[in-house]
């Protein structure tokens, strides 16, 4: 009897260090889950990016005002019968 409490101590405190220290222990989880979600957080700025990077190229294939606009601002570029004024502070 002494012998099947002394393995099922063992087999308790083995559990025990697998939970706390061992591979896949929960600090060790809780750490994989900060860095899903920096992970998760990262990709999501990035898909927003694109889709504004999308957005930006559909706008420049369909019309001449994107182009225009990124000329104007861009470039200093105005159009043919246009005055200029340049206002100094």
């Amino acid at each position: 009897m002494k012998i099947l409490v002394v393995i099922i101590l063992l087999l308790i405190s083995h559990f025990q260090y697998r939970i706390w220290l061992g591979d896949g222990s929960i600090a060790q989880i809780d750490a994989y889950q900060l860095r899903l979600d920096d992970l998760k957080k990262e990709a999501e700025e990035k898909r927003q990016r694109n889709e504004a990077l999308y957005a930006e190229v559909l706008d420049l294939r369909k019309g001449q005002e994107a182009i225009e606009e990124r000329a104007r601002d861009e470039l200093g570029m105005i159009k043919e019968d246009e005055t200029f004024f340049h206002v100094l502070e």
